[in-house]
């Protein structure tokens, strides 16, 4: 395995935060990002619409294994160095069920969450980039402008 995608949810700040916070840290895979709603993710994997990727992450493996909730974050731990240990921590059946319940306690009010603590989405900080670049007005240029 040498890829793994991660399928996100880009309009909740606490899954663009941890997004980001996945991003910086040393992989033994590469991991990339995908909105789990875009035409990529589509393209990518196609019965992504009927895996409920607005409720839980999803992971896919270049191999084409799939993992979702609880599993995916196991999965996604794996491919870091400094939380491998972790992930196999997690794995173990005794701690697979807390793991799947934090996850998909989380999962379930993570729009509360990204507002309780001030996180911004992906979305969010793009139609407000997008939105700050339309407001500028362009210079019209007049007559007189074009004389030097």
């Amino acid at each position: 395995m040498k890829t793994l995608t991660v399928f996100y949810d880009a309009h909740c700040g606490l899954c663009s935060q941890v997004r980001g916070w996945l991003s910086r840290q040393p992989a033994y895979v590469r991991l990339e990002f995908v909105p789990y709603d875009s035409p990529e993710a589509a393209h990518r994997l196609p019965s992504i619409r009927h895996l409920q990727a607005d409720q839980e992450i999803v992971v896919m493996a270049d191999s084409g294994e799939v993992w979702q909730g609880g599993g995916a974050w196991v999965t996604c731990l794996w491919a870091l160095k400094e939380y491998r240990a972790w992930s196999a921590r997690l794995a173990n059946p005794a701690m697979q069920r807390l793991a799947r319940g934090i996850v998909h306690s989380i999962s379930q009010h993570r729009y509360r969450l990204s507002y309780l603590m001030g996180f911004q989405s992906d979305a969010e900080i793009l139609r407000l980039a997008q939105g700050h670049e339309s407001s500028r007005s362009p210079r019209v240029l007049h007559d007189l402008d074009l004389i030097d």
